[in-house]
């Protein structure tokens, strides 16, 4: 059973309102999103769209629910835009998470991204050169100094559609930065969405590892993507992630390994779907139960 004194749980926003398709959960406002997170038993979310920018209404609106930030997706633009142009908004970020009280930064690079574009998610990526793997990981270590700097750990998110998606890139990307200022967004999801098994890279890489992304895949809407070229947002309107539980994905081996090292920090979940197909409370509460019957947790 993982120690509740180390591990804490949390549910993203990106169930009840979807940053990259707002017309999914339109409906649905900040102030029904982080009560039912709560409702659900989760303490920690990450930042969505509809959130207060301000830290003191935000923290206000969180306290009342005995919720927290902890953690929120940074876009870098390393290998397409000047360092600096990056550099400047990730300071932004990381100085608006360290007042929430947040320990961790998510960074996903979308230089050369197709994850928001009408492309074949499997057939349109595009493959960094020599060069580009140089800028992407030097200005990878840069920033995760300054964030350390701050308090903060930068974790990297490798992402369906993006350049770092497949287990060759996840190692190069790992072996090309330092661990001193680089750790793994762990996502379990977007592993196994692009072919690999997530429990492989878990064992590989678990203690570099600071931040967990919980969700399960579809397989049927996996294939359908793949055999008609579809985009990741497509796939994501067909349901491709579910919570963890109500998919292929077999989260107890993750689990023990998680376990086994002293994983500490945030496990959360996070599975876009269309929320007026997947109720975003009925789901949440779901997936706290499956957790909870997992892990102890």
């Amino acid at each position: 059973m993982l120690d509740k004194n180390k591990v804490k749980l949390g549910i993203a926003p990106i169930a009840w309102t979807n940053d990259d398709m707002p017309d999914l959960g339109k409906e649905n406002t900040f102030e029904q999103c982080v009560s039912e997170m709560a409702l659900a038993g989760f303490t920690g979310s990450e930042i969505g769209n509809k959130y207060p920018k301000d830290v003191d209404t935000l923290k206000k609106a969180l306290d009342l629910r005995g919720m927290q930030i902890c953690n929120c997706w940074f876009s870098s633009f390393l290998i397409t835009k000047p360092f600096e142009e990056t550099e400047k908004e990730f300071i932004k970020q990381v100085d608006f998470l360290k007042a929430m009280g947040a320990k961790v930064i998510g960074v996903a690079e979308q230089g050369h991204s197709i994850q928001g574009l009408d492309k074949s998610v499997f057939d349109d990526k595009y493959i960094m050169n020599d060069e580009e793997w140089e800028k992407l990981c030097t200005g990878l270590n840069k920033l995760g100094k300054i964030a350390k700097d701050k308090g903060i750990s930068l974790t990297y998110h490798h992402h369906m559609g993006t350049v770092v998606q497949t287990e060759e890139e996840v190692d190069r990307f790992m072996e090309s930065t330092d661990p001193e200022y680089v750790s793994l967004l762990f996502d379990t999801g977007h592993f196994a969405y692009s072919g690999v098994d997530p429990l492989n890279i878990v064992k590989k890489y678990v203690k570099r590892i600071k931040h967990v992304h919980l969700k399960d895949i579809r397989p049927d809407v996996v294939k359908k993507v793949k055999e008609e070229h579809l985009s990741f947002l497509q796939g994501v309107r067909l349901g491709t992630f579910t919570i963890p539980g109500d998919g292929c994905i077999d989260f107890e081996p993750i689990f023990k390994v998680l376990e086994e090292s002293g994983y500490e920090g945030y496990m959360l979940v996070e599975a876009e779907q269309d929320p007026a197909i997947a109720n975003p409370l009925e789901y949440a509460i779901r997936a706290r139960k499956y957790i909870a019957e997992k892990t102890g947790l």
